[in-house]
């Protein structure tokens, strides 16, 4: 028995199901997950020492690779200074700077301690702002475990089969009105016949939680035109795709700017954090200014305020985008050219460093589509490139994540692994 099987026996006793996050189980893979030891540059290193190529990168965070140098030593000159202070610091004030200068849709922003925070945050607030209560999200997008957004979610709830959880009053879920994505008429018609109105739409620029599913032409420019038609709030949850697909994210590159933006992952540098802002209007009517309460004990923490403000200035300084770029299609082509080879159907949607593999004959444009693919394929790559060094997401229906770690030769490597799991399909 190795190490990671004796500490997952372990962990089964005193942690549900032995994890403190469904996914990282490998139920949907199948197997025994490994346990960590070590994260360095684009490598994870397993207790039973095998090293692994990582395109998890912690879900997302981990732009910059592994335990950077520059991160860490911004950590130990905060831990230096004390790990909270339960009052305002400095730190906090540059983080907002800093964010208030980079994205586009945000002129005044609150820290909180997760996506999920961030998410619940801007829902509340955006119902505060409009005094209406229902909202819309779309299938497959997964918005945290928030109440009110669970509802056929993405991420872990669509890998265990259960996208809506249990544990939630149906009355807060009829609060929730859930549409396909890429379908901008089921989005005019819930406008026109919800009568007591729609507070806002909340959604994934680019969803990434259920693969990873681009917008049609036209699809955000029109959630933007009937938010502004219908005095609803634009909410944009990048929280995966911020600060990773372009420097201001989805909002920057396509030019369609939200009302409101839910932020996290990059900007704690590794360590738990979240953000969300947007216009002042809006913002304005959080406590202590306004009605809308929203707090936490260790929101702007200065371990995670000094490691994001690192992580940033990074970004700022080395713009790491157009390298993430070639090797995230370099990565993509190289995939679907010997998928080609193999006569085996597979799409690989790409922007940047975030990338999936959907075993289907089709582009992918929904969660049902998504759901329509081939996951056990999935799974016997998934298997292949694990005990060959390769560590893709445990699951068909998460994104892979490049980091600027990654070199040329990581990619070969890589599309060798795919190559020879495909020969054994």
């Amino acid at each position: 028995m190795n190490q990671s099987h004796e500490l997952f026996e372990r962990a089964k006793k005193t942690i549900p199901g032995g994890v403190n996050s469904p996914v990282r189980a490998f139920r949907s893979v199948g197997g025994t997950p490994f346990f960590t030891k070590q994260a360095q540059g684009c490598h994870l290193t397993t207790v039973d020492d095998q090293k692994l190529l990582d395109y998890v990168c912690t879900w997302g965070p981990a732009i910059h690779g592994h335990d950077h140098p520059i991160i860490r030593e911004a950590i130990s000159g905060a831990l230096n200074r004390g790990t909270s202070f339960g009052t305002p610091g400095p730190d906090e004030v540059e983080m907002a700077e800093l964010l208030v200068d980079i994205v586009p849709s945000v002129e005044k922003v609150r820290m909180c301690n997760s996506g999920t925070e961030a998410t619940m945050s801007s829902i509340r607030l955006a119902r505060g702002f409009t005094g209406k209560s229902k909202i819309i999200k779309f299938a497959g997008c997964y918005h945290g475990h928030v109440d009110s957004l669970l509802v056929k979610a993405g991420s872990g709830a669509l890998t265990f089969g259960n996208p809506d959880s249990a544990g939630i009053p149906e009355s807060f879920a009829k609060e929730t009105i859930v549409l396909p994505y890429n379908d901008l008429a089921a989005v005019e018609h819930a406008f026109s016949e919800t009568e007591e109105g729609i507070a806002a739409i909340i959604v994934e620029p680019y969803p990434a939680n259920c693969g990873f599913i681009l917008p049609g032409q036209g699809y955000l420019e029109g959630l933007r035109k009937l938010c502004t038609a219908n005095k609803a709030v634009l909410i944009f949850d990048e929280v995966m795709t911020g600060f990773r697909l372009g420097l201001g994210g989805v909002q920057e590159r396509t030019g369609v700017i939200p009302d409101l933006s839910a932020m996290g992952k990059i900007i704690g540098g590794g360590l738990p954090v979240g953000a969300f802002g947007g216009k002042s209007e809006i913002m304005n009517f959080l406590a202590p200014l306004g009605p809308v309460y929203q707090a936490g004990t260790l929101s702007g923490n200065p371990l995670a305020m000094a490691a994001g403000i690192a992580s940033l200035k990074l970004l700022q300084e080395s713009s790491p985008y157009n390298h993430l770029e070639e090797l995230g299609s370099t990565l993509a082509s190289g995939i679907l050219g010997i998928a080609q080879e193999y006569s085996i159907p597979l799409q690989v949607p790409q922007v940047g460093s975030m990338y999936c593999l959907f075993f289907s004959e089709k582009p992918v444009a929904n969660f049902e589509d998504a759901l329509a693919s081939n996951g056990e394929l999935f799974n016997k790559l998934f298997q292949h490139c694990l005990k060959n060094g390769v560590y893709l997401p445990p699951s068909a229906y998460e994104t892979c994540f490049i980091s600027a770690a990654h070199k040329d030769s990581d990619i070969e490597k890589t599309l060798d692994c795919v190559r020879g799991g495909f020969a054994s399909f």
